[in-house]
Protein backbone atom coordinates (compact mmCIF):
# COMPACT_ATOMS: atom_id res chain seq x y z
CA UNK A 1 0.00 0.00 0.00
CA UNK A 2 1.17 3.52 -0.77
CA UNK A 3 2.85 5.42 2.06
CA UNK A 4 3.17 9.20 1.76
CA UNK A 5 4.62 11.92 3.93
CA UNK A 6 1.76 13.59 5.81
CA UNK A 7 2.31 17.27 6.54
CA UNK A 8 -0.10 17.15 9.50
CA UNK A 9 1.67 14.34 11.39
CA UNK A 10 5.10 15.09 9.89
CA UNK A 11 5.64 11.43 9.14
CA UNK A 12 5.51 8.99 6.25
CA UNK A 13 2.41 6.92 6.82
CA UNK A 14 -0.02 4.74 4.92
CA UNK A 15 -2.54 6.53 2.74
CA UNK A 16 -5.56 5.06 4.49
CA UNK A 17 -8.65 4.94 2.31
CA UNK A 18 -12.08 5.98 3.53
CA UNK A 19 -13.69 3.50 1.15
CA UNK A 20 -11.85 0.33 0.05
CA UNK A 21 -10.74 0.45 -3.57
CA UNK A 22 -11.46 4.17 -3.98
CA UNK A 23 -9.25 7.24 -3.49
CA UNK A 24 -10.64 10.74 -3.01
CA UNK A 25 -8.19 13.57 -3.72
CA UNK A 26 -8.49 17.35 -3.67
CA UNK A 27 -5.87 19.42 -5.49
CA UNK A 28 -5.81 23.21 -5.30
CA UNK A 29 -6.08 24.44 -8.89
CA UNK A 30 -5.18 27.66 -10.70
CA UNK A 31 -6.23 31.25 -10.22
CA UNK A 32 -6.88 32.13 -13.84
CA UNK A 33 -5.42 35.59 -14.39
CA UNK A 34 -2.31 34.74 -16.44
CA UNK A 35 -0.55 31.92 -18.31
CA UNK A 36 0.40 28.67 -16.61
CA UNK A 37 4.00 29.01 -15.46
CA UNK A 38 6.80 26.56 -14.74
CA UNK A 39 5.79 26.16 -11.09
CA UNK A 40 2.24 25.28 -12.10
CA UNK A 41 3.71 22.53 -14.23
CA UNK A 42 5.20 20.83 -11.22
CA UNK A 43 1.99 21.30 -9.22
CA UNK A 44 0.01 19.38 -11.81
CA UNK A 45 2.55 16.84 -13.06
CA UNK A 46 3.46 15.51 -9.60
CA UNK A 47 -0.16 14.66 -8.86
CA UNK A 48 -0.76 13.39 -12.37
CA UNK A 49 1.95 10.81 -11.66
CA UNK A 50 0.35 10.01 -8.30
CA UNK A 51 -3.06 9.57 -9.90
CA UNK A 52 -1.77 7.42 -12.76
CA UNK A 53 0.13 5.19 -10.35
CA UNK A 54 -2.89 4.73 -8.09
CA UNK A 55 -5.04 3.85 -11.09
CA UNK A 56 -2.34 1.48 -12.35
CA UNK A 57 -2.55 -0.39 -9.04
CA UNK A 58 -6.28 -0.90 -9.65
CA UNK A 59 -7.75 1.86 -7.49
CA UNK A 60 -10.64 4.08 -8.57
CA UNK A 61 -9.42 7.68 -8.22
CA UNK A 62 -11.66 10.72 -7.97
CA UNK A 63 -9.54 13.83 -8.35
CA UNK A 64 -11.17 17.19 -7.74
CA UNK A 65 -9.21 20.29 -8.76
CA UNK A 66 -10.81 23.72 -8.64
CA UNK A 67 -10.52 26.85 -10.74
CA UNK A 68 -10.41 30.16 -8.84
CA UNK A 69 -12.22 32.47 -11.24
CA UNK A 70 -12.77 35.42 -8.91
CA UNK A 71 -9.87 36.98 -7.04
CA UNK A 72 -8.08 40.28 -6.43
CA UNK A 73 -5.48 39.45 -9.07
CA UNK A 74 -8.19 38.88 -11.69
CA UNK A 75 -9.94 42.13 -10.79
CA UNK A 76 -6.68 44.08 -10.82
CA UNK A 77 -5.77 42.84 -14.28
CA UNK A 78 -9.25 43.55 -15.62
CA UNK A 79 -9.04 47.11 -14.26
CA UNK A 80 -5.56 47.68 -15.68
CA UNK A 81 -6.58 46.51 -19.12
CA UNK A 82 -10.11 47.91 -19.12
CA UNK A 83 -11.63 44.51 -19.86
CA UNK A 84 -14.48 42.52 -18.29
CA UNK A 85 -13.12 40.22 -15.60
CA UNK A 86 -14.97 37.26 -17.15
CA UNK A 87 -13.02 37.78 -20.37
CA UNK A 88 -9.78 37.47 -18.41
CA UNK A 89 -10.81 34.26 -16.64
CA UNK A 90 -12.28 32.55 -19.69
CA UNK A 91 -9.24 33.20 -21.86
CA UNK A 92 -6.74 32.30 -19.16
CA UNK A 93 -8.57 29.09 -18.34
CA UNK A 94 -8.49 28.05 -22.00
CA UNK A 95 -4.74 28.71 -22.03
CA UNK A 96 -4.36 26.75 -18.78
CA UNK A 97 -5.95 23.61 -20.23
CA UNK A 98 -3.95 23.98 -23.43
CA UNK A 99 -0.79 23.93 -21.34
CA UNK A 100 -2.00 21.02 -19.20
CA UNK A 101 -2.92 18.99 -22.27
CA UNK A 102 0.44 19.89 -23.77
CA UNK A 103 2.42 18.38 -20.87
CA UNK A 104 0.17 15.33 -20.76
CA UNK A 105 -1.80 15.98 -17.57
CA UNK A 106 -5.07 14.07 -17.38
CA UNK A 107 -8.12 16.24 -16.75
CA UNK A 108 -9.43 16.07 -13.16
CA UNK A 109 -12.57 14.08 -12.50
CA UNK A 110 -14.29 17.27 -11.33
CA UNK A 111 -13.36 20.90 -12.09
CA UNK A 112 -15.48 23.14 -9.85
CA UNK A 113 -15.31 26.91 -10.32
CA UNK A 114 -15.39 29.27 -7.37
CA UNK A 115 -18.14 31.41 -8.90
CA UNK A 116 -20.40 28.33 -9.05
CA UNK A 117 -20.20 27.92 -5.27
CA UNK A 118 -20.75 31.43 -3.93
CA UNK A 119 -24.17 30.61 -2.41
CA UNK A 120 -22.68 27.62 -0.58
CA UNK A 121 -19.82 29.79 0.69
CA UNK A 122 -22.26 32.38 1.98
CA UNK A 123 -24.16 29.63 3.80
CA UNK A 124 -20.97 28.26 5.39
CA UNK A 125 -19.79 31.71 6.49
CA UNK A 126 -23.25 32.29 7.98
CA UNK A 127 -22.82 29.15 10.11
CA UNK A 128 -19.46 30.41 11.37
CA UNK A 129 -20.92 33.82 12.23
CA UNK A 130 -23.86 32.22 14.04
CA UNK A 131 -21.43 30.13 16.10
CA UNK A 132 -19.40 33.26 16.97
CA UNK A 133 -16.41 31.81 15.16
CA UNK A 134 -16.46 34.60 12.59
CA UNK A 135 -17.17 38.31 12.97
CA UNK A 136 -17.79 41.47 10.96
CA UNK A 137 -15.45 44.40 10.31
CA UNK A 138 -15.88 47.43 8.09
CA UNK A 139 -14.32 45.44 5.23
CA UNK A 140 -16.02 42.08 5.56
CA UNK A 141 -16.29 38.92 7.64
CA UNK A 142 -13.25 37.41 9.33
CA UNK A 143 -12.52 34.00 10.82
CA UNK A 144 -11.66 33.97 14.51
CA UNK A 145 -8.68 31.60 14.52
CA UNK A 146 -8.55 31.52 18.31
CA UNK A 147 -11.85 29.64 18.23
CA UNK A 148 -10.06 26.69 16.56
CA UNK A 149 -8.15 24.74 19.20
CA UNK A 150 -5.44 23.28 16.97
CA UNK A 151 -5.03 26.18 14.57
CA UNK A 152 -1.49 26.07 13.20
CA UNK A 153 -1.25 22.31 12.76
CA UNK A 154 -0.07 22.52 9.14
CA UNK A 155 1.89 25.71 9.76
CA UNK A 156 4.04 23.90 12.34
CA UNK A 157 3.87 27.05 14.45
CA UNK A 158 2.02 28.23 17.50
CA UNK A 159 -0.70 30.78 16.94
CA UNK A 160 1.30 33.58 18.53
CA UNK A 161 4.23 32.94 16.18
CA UNK A 162 2.22 33.31 13.01
CA UNK A 163 2.46 36.30 10.82
CA UNK A 164 -0.61 38.34 10.04
CA UNK A 165 -2.62 38.20 6.87
CA UNK A 166 -3.27 35.78 4.06
CA UNK A 167 -0.06 34.96 2.24
CA UNK A 168 0.37 36.79 -1.04
CA UNK A 169 -3.25 38.01 -1.03
CA UNK A 170 -4.06 41.56 0.03
CA UNK A 171 -4.80 41.99 3.73
CA UNK A 172 -7.92 44.08 4.35
CA UNK A 173 -9.51 45.26 7.56
CA UNK A 174 -6.41 44.33 9.54
CA UNK A 175 -6.80 47.05 12.14
CA UNK A 176 -10.16 45.62 13.25
CA UNK A 177 -9.05 41.99 13.49
CA UNK A 178 -9.25 40.27 16.86
CA UNK A 179 -6.00 38.41 16.19
CA UNK A 180 -3.33 39.15 13.54
CA UNK A 181 -3.81 35.67 12.00
CA UNK A 182 -7.57 36.07 11.49
CA UNK A 183 -8.36 35.81 7.79
CA UNK A 184 -11.10 37.15 5.57
CA UNK A 185 -14.06 34.96 4.64
CA UNK A 186 -16.17 37.56 2.83
CA UNK A 187 -14.88 40.77 1.25
CA UNK A 188 -17.29 43.66 0.91
CA UNK A 189 -17.06 44.97 -2.63
CA UNK A 190 -15.75 48.34 -3.70
CA UNK A 191 -17.54 50.41 -6.36
CA UNK A 192 -17.32 48.78 -9.78
CA UNK A 193 -16.08 45.43 -8.49
CA UNK A 194 -17.89 42.13 -9.18
CA UNK A 195 -20.11 41.19 -6.27
CA UNK A 196 -22.71 38.76 -4.98
CA UNK A 197 -25.43 39.29 -2.37
CA UNK A 198 -24.96 38.21 1.22
CA UNK A 199 -26.49 39.00 4.65
CA UNK A 200 -23.50 41.27 5.31
CA UNK A 201 -23.65 43.22 2.08
CA UNK A 202 -22.58 42.85 -1.52
CA UNK A 203 -19.18 41.27 -1.85
CA UNK A 204 -17.22 38.19 -2.83
CA UNK A 205 -15.73 35.21 -0.99
CA UNK A 206 -12.23 35.21 0.41
CA UNK A 207 -9.74 32.87 -1.21
CA UNK A 208 -9.56 30.51 1.77
CA UNK A 209 -13.30 29.78 1.79
CA UNK A 210 -13.47 28.46 -1.76
CA UNK A 211 -11.69 25.13 -1.53
CA UNK A 212 -13.18 23.99 1.77
CA UNK A 213 -16.71 24.33 0.41
CA UNK A 214 -15.95 22.64 -2.91
CA UNK A 215 -13.95 19.80 -1.35
CA UNK A 216 -16.67 18.97 1.19
CA UNK A 217 -19.43 19.22 -1.40
CA UNK A 218 -17.80 16.96 -3.99
CA UNK A 219 -15.75 14.59 -1.84
CA UNK A 220 -17.57 14.65 1.48
CA UNK A 221 -16.19 14.61 4.99
CA UNK A 222 -13.03 12.69 5.76
CA UNK A 223 -11.79 12.50 2.19
CA UNK A 224 -8.48 10.76 1.72
CA UNK A 225 -5.91 13.27 0.49
CA UNK A 226 -5.44 17.01 0.04
CA UNK A 227 -2.57 18.11 -2.25
CA UNK A 228 -0.74 21.28 -3.19
CA UNK A 229 2.54 23.17 -3.05
CA UNK A 230 4.56 23.89 0.07
CA UNK A 231 3.62 27.56 -0.29
CA UNK A 232 -0.06 26.64 0.18
CA UNK A 233 0.50 24.70 3.40
CA UNK A 234 0.18 27.96 5.32
CA UNK A 235 -1.91 29.99 5.23
CA UNK A 236 -4.20 28.57 2.56
CA UNK A 237 -4.49 24.93 3.59
CA UNK A 238 -4.39 25.73 7.29
CA UNK A 239 -7.23 28.19 6.81
CA UNK A 240 -9.28 25.72 4.79
CA UNK A 241 -8.86 23.14 7.51
CA UNK A 242 -9.70 25.64 10.26
CA UNK A 243 -13.12 26.40 8.76
CA UNK A 244 -14.02 22.72 8.53
CA UNK A 245 -12.80 22.06 12.08
CA UNK A 246 -14.77 25.06 13.40
CA UNK A 247 -17.92 23.60 11.84
CA UNK A 248 -17.26 20.20 13.37
CA UNK A 249 -16.66 18.58 9.98
CA UNK A 250 -13.99 16.03 9.13
CA UNK A 251 -11.70 17.34 6.43
CA UNK A 252 -8.68 15.74 4.71
CA UNK A 253 -7.21 12.67 6.38
CA UNK A 254 -3.81 13.13 4.75
CA UNK A 255 -1.91 16.20 3.48
CA UNK A 256 0.63 16.00 0.65
CA UNK A 257 2.82 18.94 -0.38
CA UNK A 258 5.41 19.19 -3.15
CA UNK A 259 8.48 21.41 -3.16
CA UNK A 260 9.38 24.27 -5.48
CA UNK A 261 11.09 24.71 -8.80
CA UNK A 262 14.13 26.78 -7.84
CA UNK A 263 16.79 28.85 -9.62
CA UNK A 264 20.54 28.41 -9.40
CA UNK A 265 20.60 30.13 -6.00
CA UNK A 266 17.87 27.88 -4.64
CA UNK A 267 15.17 30.55 -4.68
CA UNK A 268 11.61 29.66 -5.71
CA UNK A 269 11.18 30.12 -9.45
CA UNK A 270 7.88 30.26 -11.27
CA UNK A 271 8.37 31.91 -14.61
CA UNK A 272 11.53 31.72 -16.66
CA UNK A 273 14.30 29.44 -17.82
CA UNK A 274 16.30 30.78 -20.73
CA UNK A 275 13.88 31.35 -23.60
CA UNK A 276 10.99 29.70 -21.73
CA UNK A 277 8.64 32.03 -19.89
CA UNK A 278 5.75 29.63 -19.24
CA UNK A 279 4.51 26.12 -19.90
CA UNK A 280 3.29 26.89 -23.40
CA UNK A 281 6.79 28.16 -24.24
CA UNK A 282 8.24 24.98 -22.79
CA UNK A 283 6.19 22.67 -25.00
CA UNK A 284 6.91 24.85 -28.02
CA UNK A 285 10.68 24.66 -27.59
CA UNK A 286 11.13 21.15 -26.14
CA UNK A 287 9.67 17.69 -26.13
CA UNK A 288 6.72 18.14 -23.71
CA UNK A 289 7.65 14.89 -21.97
CA UNK A 290 11.01 16.29 -20.92
CA UNK A 291 9.58 18.25 -17.99
CA UNK A 292 7.80 15.14 -16.69
CA UNK A 293 11.05 13.18 -16.86
CA UNK A 294 13.00 15.90 -15.03
CA UNK A 295 10.42 15.77 -12.23
CA UNK A 296 10.35 11.97 -12.16
CA UNK A 297 14.09 11.98 -11.56
CA UNK A 298 13.61 14.23 -8.51
CA UNK A 299 11.63 13.45 -5.37
CA UNK A 300 8.42 15.46 -5.05
CA UNK A 301 9.48 16.76 -1.62
CA UNK A 302 12.83 18.04 -2.90
CA UNK A 303 13.43 21.33 -4.72
CA UNK A 304 14.18 20.99 -8.43
CA UNK A 305 16.58 23.18 -10.38
CA UNK A 306 15.19 23.43 -13.89
CA UNK A 307 17.81 24.53 -16.36
CA UNK A 308 19.03 24.01 -19.91
CA UNK A 309 21.28 21.17 -18.84
CA UNK A 310 18.66 18.90 -17.27
CA UNK A 311 16.05 19.68 -19.92
CA UNK A 312 18.56 18.72 -22.63
CA UNK A 313 19.51 15.58 -20.70
CA UNK A 314 15.83 14.62 -20.44
CA UNK A 315 15.31 15.14 -24.18
CA UNK A 316 18.31 12.90 -24.88
CA UNK A 317 17.05 10.23 -22.47
CA UNK A 318 13.62 10.30 -24.11
CA UNK A 319 15.23 9.81 -27.51
CA UNK A 320 16.85 6.68 -26.09
CA UNK A 321 13.52 5.42 -24.76
CA UNK A 322 11.89 6.08 -28.12
CA UNK A 323 14.69 4.21 -29.88
CA UNK A 324 14.08 1.30 -27.51
CA UNK A 325 10.35 1.42 -28.33
CA UNK A 326 11.16 1.34 -32.04
CA UNK A 327 13.61 -1.53 -31.63
CA UNK A 328 11.16 -3.62 -29.63
CA UNK A 329 8.03 -2.84 -31.63
CA UNK A 330 8.02 -6.37 -33.08
CA UNK A 331 8.86 -8.22 -29.86
CA UNK A 332 6.33 -10.91 -28.98
CA UNK A 333 3.90 -9.86 -26.26
CA UNK A 334 4.57 -11.43 -22.87
CA UNK A 335 3.72 -11.09 -19.22
CA UNK A 336 5.77 -8.31 -17.60
CA UNK A 337 8.72 -9.44 -15.51
CA UNK A 338 7.20 -9.90 -12.04
CA UNK A 339 10.42 -9.11 -10.19
CA UNK A 340 10.80 -5.78 -11.96
CA UNK A 341 7.22 -4.76 -11.21
CA UNK A 342 7.63 -5.76 -7.56
CA UNK A 343 10.65 -3.44 -7.35
CA UNK A 344 8.69 -0.70 -9.07
CA UNK A 345 5.78 -0.97 -6.62
CA UNK A 346 8.17 -1.00 -3.69
CA UNK A 347 9.78 2.24 -4.85
CA UNK A 348 6.53 4.02 -5.62
CA UNK A 349 4.85 2.87 -2.41
CA UNK A 350 7.74 4.35 -0.42
CA UNK A 351 6.61 7.98 -0.46
CA UNK A 352 6.33 8.02 -4.26
CA UNK A 353 10.06 7.47 -4.82
CA UNK A 354 10.02 8.30 -8.52
CA UNK A 355 13.84 8.75 -8.77
CA UNK A 356 14.31 5.12 -7.74
CA UNK A 357 11.45 3.98 -9.98
CA UNK A 358 12.86 5.92 -12.96
CA UNK A 359 16.34 4.48 -12.39
CA UNK A 360 14.73 1.02 -12.43
CA UNK A 361 13.02 1.89 -15.71
CA UNK A 362 16.30 2.77 -17.43
CA UNK A 363 18.05 -0.25 -15.93
CA UNK A 364 15.29 -2.50 -17.29
CA UNK A 365 15.73 -0.95 -20.73
CA UNK A 366 19.47 -1.72 -20.52
CA UNK A 367 18.78 -5.32 -19.47
CA UNK A 368 16.22 -5.77 -22.24
CA UNK A 369 18.63 -4.44 -24.86
CA UNK A 370 21.34 -6.79 -23.57
CA UNK A 371 18.92 -9.73 -23.75
CA UNK A 372 18.00 -8.81 -27.32
CA UNK A 373 21.67 -8.57 -28.26
CA UNK A 374 22.21 -12.04 -26.77
CA UNK A 375 19.10 -13.37 -28.57
CA UNK A 376 17.37 -14.06 -25.25
CA UNK A 377 13.94 -13.44 -26.69
CA UNK A 378 11.90 -14.81 -23.79
CA UNK A 379 13.78 -12.78 -21.18
CA UNK A 380 13.71 -9.72 -23.40
CA UNK A 381 9.96 -9.94 -24.01
CA UNK A 382 9.18 -9.94 -20.28
CA UNK A 383 11.50 -7.00 -19.68
CA UNK A 384 10.05 -5.05 -22.62
CA UNK A 385 6.56 -5.58 -21.23
CA UNK A 386 7.73 -4.38 -17.81
CA UNK A 387 9.16 -1.20 -19.37
CA UNK A 388 5.83 -0.40 -20.99
CA UNK A 389 3.97 -1.11 -17.74
CA UNK A 390 6.18 1.29 -15.80
CA UNK A 391 5.94 3.97 -18.48
CA UNK A 392 2.17 3.70 -18.38
CA UNK A 393 2.11 4.09 -14.60
CA UNK A 394 4.38 7.15 -14.80
CA UNK A 395 2.59 8.79 -17.73
CA UNK A 396 5.60 8.51 -20.07
CA UNK A 397 4.32 7.94 -23.60
CA UNK A 398 6.93 6.36 -25.86
CA UNK A 399 7.05 6.78 -29.63
CA UNK A 400 8.30 4.01 -31.88
CA UNK A 401 8.42 6.47 -34.78
CA UNK A 402 5.94 4.62 -36.94
CA UNK A 403 3.35 7.36 -36.80
CA UNK A 404 5.26 9.80 -39.03
CA UNK A 405 3.56 10.13 -42.45
CA UNK A 406 5.73 9.88 -45.54
CA UNK A 407 5.29 13.53 -46.53
CA UNK A 408 6.32 14.67 -43.02
CA UNK A 409 9.31 12.32 -43.02
CA UNK A 410 10.31 13.81 -46.38
CA UNK A 411 10.40 17.28 -44.85
CA UNK A 412 12.64 16.00 -42.06
CA UNK A 413 14.96 14.50 -44.67
CA UNK A 414 14.96 17.83 -46.53
CA UNK A 415 15.83 19.59 -43.27
CA UNK A 416 18.84 17.30 -42.82
CA UNK A 417 19.89 17.89 -46.42
CA UNK A 418 19.66 21.65 -45.94
CA UNK A 419 21.80 21.44 -42.81
CA UNK A 420 24.35 19.28 -44.59
CA UNK A 421 24.48 21.90 -47.34
CA UNK A 422 24.82 24.66 -44.71
CA UNK A 423 21.56 26.24 -45.91
CA UNK A 424 20.49 27.02 -42.37
CA UNK A 425 17.75 29.45 -43.38
CA UNK A 426 16.00 26.67 -45.33
CA UNK A 427 16.54 24.25 -42.43
CA UNK A 428 15.03 26.72 -39.95
CA UNK A 429 12.05 27.29 -42.25
CA UNK A 430 11.41 23.55 -42.50
CA UNK A 431 11.76 23.16 -38.72
CA UNK A 432 9.24 25.96 -38.14
CA UNK A 433 6.84 24.38 -40.63
CA UNK A 434 7.03 21.01 -38.90
CA UNK A 435 6.59 22.55 -35.44
CA UNK A 436 3.59 24.55 -36.63
CA UNK A 437 2.06 21.28 -37.80
CA UNK A 438 2.38 19.87 -34.26
CA UNK A 439 5.65 17.93 -34.46
CA UNK A 440 8.48 17.91 -31.93
CA UNK A 441 11.65 18.25 -34.02
CA UNK A 442 14.93 16.97 -32.58
CA UNK A 443 18.07 17.34 -34.67
CA UNK A 444 21.36 15.73 -33.68
CA UNK A 445 24.50 14.79 -35.58
CA UNK A 446 22.73 11.54 -36.48
CA UNK A 447 19.81 13.35 -38.14
CA UNK A 448 16.32 14.61 -37.35
CA UNK A 449 13.68 12.65 -35.46
CA UNK A 450 10.03 13.63 -35.16
CA UNK A 451 7.34 13.00 -32.59
CA UNK A 452 3.81 14.27 -32.34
Amino acid sequence: MLHLYDSATRSVRELALREPGKVSIYLCGPTVYGPAHIGHGRATLEYDVLRRYLEWTGLDVRLVSNVTDIDDQIINRANREGRPWQEITEKCERMWWKAMDGVGVQRPTDIPHATEYVDEMVAMIGELVAADQAYATDDGIYMDVESVDDYGLLAMQTLDDMRAGGGEREVVGAVQKRHPADFVLWKLSKPGEPSWPSPWGEGRPGWHSECVVMALDLLGEGFDLHCGGQDLRFPHHENERAQAVALGKGFANHWMHHNFIVDAEGEKMSKSIGNVENLLDLIEHYDPRAYRLVLLQSHYRSPVKLNQSNIDAAVKALAGLDAFAARTAGVTEAEPDAGVLDEFRSAMDDDLDTPKATALLFDTVRRANAALDADGSDVAAALVAAVHEMCGALGLVLSAGGDVPDDVAAKAAALDAARAGKDFAAADALRAELQAAGWTVETTKDGTTLRR
